[in-house]
């Protein structure tokens, strides 16, 4: 067979393939979510004289043909392969993998966002604890990069200034270290979130440094979801990553525990077994982004209430510091404005927690 021939059955499979997926385009029914990337994605836009005169609707169908394009998933893979493997790039859209676990580089230090979440805390406390014989705690969970970044060649922020500035930021909260009680180990290695089960060291030693008990790891019995778990990073980074598995400690104090969300008026359990459906399986642990809770704890041998501000990561670790508690009170400021956390709670004499991920401090835009 000559050239000629070989170049024109290429280029008809290559046109064949374009007009295969091109049909397949425009008959298919739009995707309402994309399940890897866990976000929306965007539908047919209106059609009007107006939106094609004034050029809305050619950029909107632009982006509603980029995602809603056949094996748009597949596509992004094979593109993060290539770029990742052949090219041999150190990340693809900000995610690396470095000893078998996918983080996103955080670098540099964000200062006027570091700021903006000090300026939010230090609100909170001159309008709600200033004059209360509340006592204050601070507490920062390290992202994978800490344990990940410098040692695999990769920017990362300075993780010490942070702490320093958080601590000589809040001097009124006692500051509570939990990097060495922490490893990369307790980190789940396709998600941002650490590991429930791993976080006996880090749950004692913030309890204990609020003078409680803390956490036994025989007080809990260790049940795996019977679902796999695929975290927010093996979206983002579209390369092969193996599932993992989640877990959830529980106990006979949590079982007896209710959990009202404040928003809904509702009851739930810790962990929700209709949770299991979300996209998300971290939402798992109480329940996931809620902007107010109240853990009630009856088997409580104190009467004891702790209040956490706090962020996704406080959804795993809370659960492991009721036992301490009557009552624990659970704020997320991404969600509630903080000028109105005293229309719902009333601040006396509880120990308060402040629990924020360096992700979040980071990039603390969200915080109200």
């Amino acid at each position: 067979m000559d050239n000629k021939k070989i170049r024109a059955i290429g280029a008809g499979l290559l046109l064949g393939l374009w007009l295969a997926l091109t049909v397949f385009a425009w008959i298919k029914p739009a995707d309402a979510t994309s399940d890897s990337e866990r976000r929306p994605l965007d539908q047919f836009p209106e059609l009007s004289v107006e939106t094609v005169l004034d050029g809305k609707f050619m950029t909107k169908f632009e982006d509603y043909t980029l995602d809603q394009f056949p094996l748009r998933d597949t596509f992004r893979q094979l593109k993060s392969m290539f770029h990742y493997f052949v090219l041999n790039q150190g990340d693809n859209n900000d995610i690396y993998i470095a000893d078998g676990y996918a983080a996103k580089l955080e670098y540099p230090l964000n200062q006027v966002s570091l700021d903006n979440a000090l300026k939010k805390f230090n609100a909170i406390y001159d309008r709600y604890l200033k004059t209360t014989p509340c006592k204050v705690y601070a507490a920062v969970v390290p992202d994978k990069s800490y344990y990940l970044a410098e040692e695999n060649g990769y920017l990362a922020m300075d993780y010490a200034d942070l702490f320093a500035q958080v601590q000589a930021g809040m001097p009124w909260a006692s500051y509570i270290d939990l990097t060495d009680t922490l490893s990369i180990e307790d980190y789940y290695r396709t998600d941002t979130h650490w590991r429930q089960e791993k976080l006996i060291p880090a749950a004692q030693k913030l309890a204990q440094a609020m003078g409680g008990k803390g956490p036994v790891a025989e007080d809990f019995t260790v049940t795996q979801v019977d679902r796999p778990f695929y975290g927010v990073y093996y979206g983002q980074a579209a390369l092969p990553m193996a599932s993992e598995n989640l877990y959830l400690m529980e106990s006979d104090v949590l079982k007896g525990c209710r959990v009202k969300d404040v928003e809904t008026g509702k009851y739930v359990q810790v962990y929700n077994p209709e949770d299991l459906d979300n996209s998300d399986l971290y939402d798992i642990y109480l329940g996931g982004a809620k902007p107010l809770m109240v853990i009630e704890n009856p088997n409580a041998k104190t009467n004891k209430e702790l209040i956490v501000f706090r962020d996704s990561f406080g959804s795993s670790m809370i659960p492991l510091l009721v036992q301490d508690y009557r009552t624990v009170t659970v704020v997320d400021i991404r969600y509630i404005n903080s000028t109105i956390i005293g229309n719902y709670v009333r601040f006396r004499n509880q120990d308060v927690l402040f629990l924020y991920s360096s992700l979040v401090l980071n990039s603390s835009a969200g915080l109200q």
